[in-house]
């Protein structure tokens, strides 16, 4: 099977829309997925700072949305042809975590997901000249016109839901609003403060707003603290002194959350002082280097903890912010701007501008 996909060739270059080969039918477990959407998250641009940790040439993208037209034999995948689906993050299934109801801390999710596959799928996908690409970025590489996937990490939606738009719900969406929902257990009565008012940020920023919960909005960007005051947050400028002590004036004495989505050491430390005692903070963004705590940050029974994929489980979290979207109190779609697969390369450069929170991706039908 032919279909057109972004190749990344090298860290430093751009994407390439060109034909790719699959070179399989669906095995069983998997199913075939033509994309309607998918959405662009910084993990797929971290590749480009991974130092060569993530094999290149692949196929990336993580936030994948559409309709199956095949499944493999043999297995009981749950799913049928013409079934609309959300993309996730891929997990083995049978480790201790993953029986568990916490897949996103799968024994295997590091080579499930970040590192391109596993080994021997590599020759499954092709370039036109045969050349192998690294598959399964995620259990998906969706910046494609059409994804092979275990069926585990697809998850069912409603056929009236506009399918190309909720692809983001598989990881950058999902990852805020389950650190709310399932990390915190957030509802009336609680504070959160979110660092961040990117995609993650004012996923939890509406999370919270549909828990009760009051929330306060970090941010250097006057846009983005508009868009969060939008969805119900109190939004607070980035300020390089005094920010805890506003913080706690803002949420009666401290927040009970804080919500990390900028990996900024000195906004760490602001939020864990601004924390009430027995406070929690939860980091999502990755760290590069370490993380130097202020004295007394820790005191009172605070804590500090990092959160993956929002303690989702995909299969039960997806439902419910579709749910909350149709009841208008998770207005996701607000944050989409859409680019045809072939602007991949602008939709890249206007998020990391950020003249865009979360760009999605439209492929092109050109399959054969």
């Amino acid at each position: 099977m032919r279909f057109r996909a972004a190749v990344l060739r090298s860290y430093e270059g751009p994407f390439e829309v060109e034909e790719v080969a699959l070179r399989t039918e669906p095995a069983a477990g998997e199913v075939l997925v033509e994309i309607a959407g998918c959405g662009m998250c910084r993990t797929d641009l971290a590749v480009r700072r991974s130092a060569g940790r993530s094999p290149l040439p692949a196929v990336l993208g993580h936030e994948g949305s559409g309709v199956v037209v095949r499944t493999g034999g043999g297995a009981d995948t749950g799913l049928g042809v013409g079934d609309h689906v959300v993309l996730s993050f891929d997990s083995c299934g049978h480790c201790r975590n993953c029986r568990g109801a916490a897949p996103a801390y799968c024994d295997s999710f590091a080579s499930l997901n970040l590192f391109g596959g596993r080994e021997d799928d590599a020759p499954r996908l092709t370039d036109a000249a045969g050349g192998a690409l690294a598959p399964r970025w995620f259990g998906q590489s969706s910046f494609a016109e059409y994804a092979l996937v275990p069926a585990r990490n697809a998850v069912r939606v409603d056929p009236a839901l506009p399918v190309e738009l909720l692809g983001p719900l598989g990881c950058g969406f999902l990852t805020g609003a389950g650190a709310v929902l399932n990390t915190f257990a957030a509802g009336p009565g609680d504070t959160l403060v979110v660092l961040g008012a990117g995609a993650v940020g004012l996923a939890a920023v509406m999370a919270a707003t549909a828990a009760g919960a009051l929330t306060v909005a970090v941010d250097r960007h006057p846009r983005r603290l508009a868009l969060a005051e939008r969805f119900g947050a109190i939004p607070l400028p980035a300020a390089t002194a005094g920010q805890a002590e506003r913080i706690r004036r803002l949420t009666d004495g401290g927040a009970r959350y804080a919500l990390d989505t900028t990996a900024s050491a000195p906004l760490i430390n602001d939020a864990l002082r601004a924390l009430r005692p027995t406070g929690t903070l939860g980091l999502v963004a990755r760290l590069h280097t370490a993380l130097p705590l202020e004295p007394g940050t820790l005191d009172g029974g605070r804590g500090i903890r990092h959160i993956c994929e929002g303690d989702a489980v995909p299969a039960l979290l997806i439902p419910l912010l579709t749910r909350l979207w149709q009841a208008g109190r998770f207005p996701f779609d607000q944050l989409i701007r859409t680019y045809p697969l072939a602007g991949i390369n602008e939709a890249e450069r206007d998020c990391d501008a950020g003249r865009v929170v979360k760009p999605v991706l439209l492929p092109e039908r050109t399959s054969r």
